[in-house]
């Protein structure tokens, strides 16, 4: 009778977010996966390439393990040349997994965050559901810009929208009726378009833009009208704020109930005092 063949074991996938650029941002955490002997996995967006996120590594001192992996994720909107990519990057990933060994994904940013690791993590784990996922939470783009720049993404109750520029400024202008303050995530192909629709709205002082926060080469700019015609960096984002928004008024039921039920507990002035008195008399040799 043949034996079964063991269940191979695999070892953990670990997404680890580095911040958008500084590597002094990198989590403890992350740092002690990045030097717990597992192997690397880094992106390119083609063969040979520089690796943005193996940049960050590098910049933080840290020495680029031999056997480090690229894994190929290219920027195209060919709908089959990415299921292919993706195919093989899932693959490639199971593949090492198999050794048993657990392997980190170095990811710019933060995994849960406009993250290729999510999508990765998907691939591979339907080519074996048994893979265990880690993922290391880390500083995103838009809070390192918020930091940089000196402003508040909200305050109290204000609320906030992250999306991609591309969605266009019909959307954008709709959001900014809803939102207190916009982050326009890769704002690069819209900017002139976007420029003049927060000129029309007159909010052009109250929006900063912010490129490679963290990064060699980052910079603020707050005048943002004098970006008009300029060729940015991909790695760019606009905080806009409208403090002319309406807002509705907030429910603070939970709240009401909270002070009401404290307000139950606590008896009467003239009843504390009597209890008190007591306590004092119990006391008296």
């Amino acid at each position: 009778m043949n034996a079964t063949p063991p269940t191979p074991r695999f070892g953990r996938l670990i997404g680890v977010s580095l911040g958008p650029g500084d590597p002094e941002l990198i989590t403890r955490r992350g740092w002690a996966a990045l030097q717990s002997g597992a192997r690397w996995a880094y992106p390119v967006k083609k063969a040979a390439e520089r690796s943005y996120a193996l940049d960050i590594a590098r910049r933080g001192g840290l020495d680029i393990p031999q056997d480090a992996v690229e894994l190929v994720f290219p920027m195209t909107r060919d709908a089959e040349a990415l299921a292919r990519a993706w195919a093989r990057a899932a693959a490639q990933t199971v593949q090492l997994l198999a050794e048993g060994r657990d392997l980190v994904f170095l990811v710019e940013g933060d995994a849960s965050t406009y993250s290729t690791f999510r999508h990765l993590a998907r691939a591979a784990r339907e080519l074996a559901a048994e893979i265990e996922v880690d993922t290391i939470a880390g500083v995103s783009s838009f809070a390192a810009a918020a930091a940089l720049a000196d402003v508040a993404l909200a305050e109290e109750d204000e609320t906030v929208a992250v999306i991609p520029a591309a969605y266009g400024t019909a959307l954008i202008e709709h959001l900014l009726d809803e939102f207190d303050t916009l982050v326009l995530m890769k704002v690069k192909p819209l900017l002139d378009e976007v420029i003049e629709m927060l000129e029309r709205r007159g909010l052009l002082a109250t929006s900063c833009f912010i490129e490679k926060a963290g990064a060699p080469g980052e910079r603020v700019v707050r005048d943002v009208a004098s970006l008009r015609g300029e060729t940015v960096n991909y790695l760019s984002l606009l905080l806009v704020s409208n403090p002319k928004r309406a807002r509705g008024e907030l429910r603070r039921g939970c709240r009401r109930r909270a002070e009401h039920a404290a307000a139950r507990s606590i008896p009467p002035a003239h009843t504390m005092e009597a209890a008190l008195a007591n306590s004092v008399e119990g006391l008296a040799p």
